[in-house]
């Protein structure tokens, strides 16, 4: 035992997946510097938040997954944190943890250039092209742009246009 290792908040606390998409979750509201209120209520959702008199919280059985992932994040980049997941984790775990990732970062509106340079990170260290993920992020991007509702101009809104998704390969 080192004469440091009191000081350890987590210890003895081991990756799951789990963790580890809870982990993915909070690098990115957090990659371009401002936690945006849509960003921490996608998080809270995700990660099973409760809601009591109007406060969205999250409830006991995932705070300490929360703070684990907190801890997480405070002590180690984000390029570590996928050298040491990638390897561990299924195609439909990286897949879900992607999809929201996705899903997050445009849950305020924007996809800021830094969140997407982590996106890319995923991408890569994931093994998934862009080709692979388009039809999701497809999906995702439509999912949340609601100015399909407050303009009429829109291109989607056009007569005869039908969303449809690419195939991928």
């Amino acid at each position: 035992m080192g004469l440091f290792d009191m000081f350890k908040s987590d210890s003895g606390t081991q990756m799951t997946p789990h963790l580890a998409f809870a982990i993915s979750l909070i690098y990115m509201i957090s990659a371009d510097g401002n936690v945006e209120n849509e960003e921490v209520g996608q998080l809270l959702s995700v990660l099973g938040g409760e809601s009591k008199n109007g406060v969205i919280g999250v409830g006991a059985n995932n705070r300490q997954l929360l703070d684990n992932a907190m801890k997480y994040t405070q002590r180690n980049s984000p390029d570590t944190f996928l050298s040491e997941v990638s390897a561990t984790l299924t195609d439909a775990q990286k897949m879900c943890i992607l999809t929201n990732l996705v899903d997050s970062l445009l849950s305020d509106g924007a996809a800021d250039p830094t969140e997407q340079q982590l996106f890319n990170k995923f991408l890569q260290a994931f093994g998934v092209s862009e080709d692979r993920f388009r039809p999701f992020f497809e999906v995702i991007t439509l999912k949340n742009d609601r100015t399909v509702f407050t303009n009429q101009n829109h291109p989607k809104n056009q007569t005869g246009y039908e969303v449809h998704l690419l195939a991928s390969k």
